[in-house]
């Protein structure tokens, strides 16, 4: 018998802690699931040949695609090969790029933070930038030398701008047309060419894509490239975000 509280599957990432690999998911995030969205997170690892999206799509309500130390594989996005000491992450490319089309195909929710934002471009067709402080005209988006404490890593770090007529000015209504908030900033890639189906949702100062949704998706969808994750409850802006997704899950379930 099925969980009475929908369930959203987070994809985890694959790393090695000494000589064993791991599958992990950081706790910001099944928090946030869990109080900010009312579901009951489910890791989902990233097995080598990676789990069938339809078996994985069979047993959740909802998917989570979350951030990372690691970078998206340029060989999914035919990108110039990454730098030596790039740390990447292939068994979760393998498993989360093909999931997140097959979600959107059957019209599961999904929500897409910071290195899941970059998935969601890629697996769309869109191409990443995998220096963007290197690029002429855009700033520095990293955490910033010398900020060790999260307080400081995760502070407000800069505005975007909310564009019209899109998911965020209905999220959002208090800000308004063109509104601004801030938003904390840790991460080195960024968009370059966007996929055909995503629409901007938000822009920093710079022009750096920092929210995508999909007018012709099947289901709630949505990347953002900060981290809303973190304290979610205290902000304003991430609970709107993680709310939406929970009411969006909880109909998803509801429905026959």
């Amino acid at each position: 018998m099925r969980n009475a509280d929908p369930v959203v599957g987070i994809v985890c990432d694959r790393k090695k802690v000494g000589d064993h690999a791991f599958h992990m998911v950081g706790e910001k995030y099944i928090d946030a699931i869990r109080e900010g969205s009312r579901a009951l997170p489910l890791l989902i690892p990233v097995l080598t040949p990676p789990l069938p999206p339809q078996a994985i799509l069979g047993l959740v309500d909802g998917l989570l695609f979350t951030g990372s130390t690691s970078n998206v594989s340029p060989q999914w996005y035919s990108g110039p090969p990454a730098r030596r000491h790039t740390l990447l992450d292939e068994a979760r490319d393998a498993t989360a790029i093909p999931l997140l089309r097959a979600a959107e195909a059957e019209g599961v929710p999904t929500l897409c933070i910071c290195r899941g934002f970059q998935e969601l471009n890629v697996a769309f067709g869109g191409t990443l930038h995998q220096h963007l402080h290197e690029v002429l005209g855009f700033t520095d988006h990293r955490a910033g030398e010398g900020k060790s404490a999260l307080e400081e890593q995760y502070g407000p770090a800069h505005e975007v701008r909310i564009a019209p007529g899109g998911m965020f000015e209905e999220l959002l209504p208090e800000f308004g047309p063109n509104g601004r908030f801030e938003v904390n900033s840790l991460h080195g890639q960024g968009i370059d060419r966007l996929a055909r189906r995503l629409r901007v949702e938000a822009e920093a100062p710079d022009g750096t894509i920092e929210a995508v949704s999909m007018d012709d998706a099947r289901g709630f969808l949505l990347g953002v490239q900060w981290h809303p994750e973190w304290r979610q409850a205290g902000n304003p802006v991430s609970r709107a975000i993680f709310s939406a997704f929970g009411n969006a899950i909880h109909q998803a379930k509801a429905e026959p």
